[in-house]
């Protein structure tokens, strides 16, 4: 049957060079002895060897025979011996741009090499090649990452369940039943997944928590950050193991990793199997609400609504959307699958757009009692949206959390007997971007405002494996506090 077999479309010639090597001389035979058997000089066999051209399927097959092991074996992409591993990724690494740009000679690696000085020379590439592709990225890089995500969440109705299994799997292990996870289950979930906690008031400015993997600790302050509870934030933590992420190849990779871990927190607090049921019984009363689902979970309003949008489509068909604006309408997050148009740039990134005045997120902020609840319908283009929104405090500034709906769901939540109404033709039509006529007709040509300079949109993501936190800061920390080895 082996007429029938195709040459793999990507064969690694280094690697098979070096299986075919290790088969010859496991079985004692020279080259020119191997050579005889399949027909084929021994400088043909050796460019082979050594990764310089490409086999044909015939001669392959031949070479299996003449060496008695299975076609497979001899096609296999593992190395065969961890020198042989260090060797092709070094040669591997002299074909990069990276490395030609040391200008460096070709190293051949020839049998007396000790294989320590490949270990050392193939990590200190790899630690190369590492700061050379940290994940940082330019604002328009960010953005463009960040439109790519949105659509994939879109795509999906924001519901994820493989991580909603890997929830119900830990809150399972620990027991859970029902209500508000005590922070008894808590920490034995910390404890199931292999970590301590320890509270530290000094962690870094640049970090929400520090895990020291040699000693399977977790540093976090005791203080709660808007969403970003101490608990949730522990929950977000272990996330990325238990969801067996590794570190970040780019910005993309970051931001994916994120919204991960966020959601695996958000299903362990507010557990799939316990607030579906509540929900719909709210809906089947015409009485749903975003700060019940907070109160009885006992999640910050932020989480309360991001967890709404995880599972009203998938379990309560309703679209929706969700926006985390400041007072100035500048958009930090954004998610919609009800048709609502945000204002986007060229590429379609929402983040650092600046939202309608006319909607919701903005209006809360001159409402009588902006840390209450406040409803409102908007009419645009596309139709009608019921929204609810509500001022989080924040430690440097306010943020609005904006949970919206089509009209004809507005009829299953809470509020929506409101009168407050509103008309919005941004970001497609004239709307507030421009002052109204009389303003205009006073003051064009006879104003000139100083601009305060955005530096989040001038200046470029900071770099590192994780964007924004100070490396030397961490490790710093963490000699401080690690106990001895």
């Amino acid at each position: 049957m082996k007429g029938w077999l195709k040459l793999p479309t990507d064969l690694h010639l280094a690697t098979f060079g070096q299986r075919l090597r290790h088969l010859r001389r496991t079985r004692r035979l020279t080259l020119a002895e191997l050579g005889a058997r399949v027909g084929r000089a021994p400088s043909q066999l050796s460019l082979i060897e050594n990764g310089r051209r490409e086999p044909k399927l015939s001669l392959i097959s031949a070479l299996a025979d003449a060496l008695d092991v299975p076609l497979d074996d001899l096609l296999s992409p593992a190395p065969p011996s961890r020198r042989a591993e260090l060797e092709i990724a070094l040669e591997d690494s002299q074909q990069e741009p990276l490395y030609r740009g040391l200008e460096l000679p070709y190293l051949r690696v020839g049998p007396r090499v000790p294989i320590e000085v490949l270990e050392h020379l193939a990590a200190l590439y790899t630690e190369l090649r590492r700061r050379d592709t940290k994940p940082t990225a330019t604002p328009e890089e960010a953005r463009v990452a960040n439109a790519e995500l949105r659509r994939q969440m879109r795509q999906r109705g924001n519901y994820f369940p493989e991580i909603e299994q890997l929830a119900v799997g830990m809150l399972d292990a620990v027991g859970y039943r029902s209500g508000t996870l005590s922070d008894a289950l808590v920490a034995a979930i910390v404890l199931h997944c292999g970590f301590s906690v320890r509270y530290a008031e000094d962690l870094p400015r640049s970090v929400r928590s520090i895990a020291d993997l040699r000693h399977r600790c977790i540093y976090l302050r005791r203080e709660s950050l808007g969403m970003h509870t101490p608990r949730g934030i522990l929950l977000q933590t272990l996330g990325h193991f238990v969801l067996d992420h590794e570190q970040p190849r780019d910005f993309a990779d970051f931001l994916r990793q994120r919204v991960e871990a966020n959601y695996f927190a958000a299903a362990v607090l507010v557990p799939e199997q316990v607030a579906v049921p509540f929900l719909r019984r709210a809906r089947d009363d015409r009485d749903l609400a975003v700060e019940d689902l907070r109160d009885v979970f006992s999640v910050s309003y932020e989480m309360a609504a991001h967890r709404f949008t995880n599972l009203a489509t998938k379990h309560l068909g309703v679209r929706c959307h969700f926006v985390r604006n400041d007072e100035a309408g500048t958009i930090y997050k954004a998610y919609e699958n009800d048709g609502l148009v945000f204002p986007s740039d060229s590429s379609g990134a929402i983040e650092g757009q600046r939202m309608c005045r006319h909607w919701a997120g903005r209006r809360v902020f001159s409402s009588p009692d902006r840390y209450s609840a406040y409803y409102q319908y908007t009419d645009t283009p596309e139709g009608t949206h019921w929204c609810v929104a509500h001022v989080d405090p924040g430690r440097e500034r306010n943020f609005a959390v904006t949970l919206g709906v089509p009209y004809d769901d507005s009829r299953w939540f809470r509020g929506r007997e409101t009168t407050n109404r509103a008309t919005s033709r941004c970001p497609a039509g004239p709307c507030c971007q421009r002052p109204p006529a009389p303003l205009a007709d006073r003051w064009s040509g006879m104003a000139w405002p100083s601009a305060r300079a955005h530096s989040h949109v001038l200046a470029v993501l900071p770099p590192g494996s994780f964007p924004g936190v100070d490396e030397t800061d961490v490790y710093a920390f963490l000699d401080q506090h690690a106990p001895p080895d």
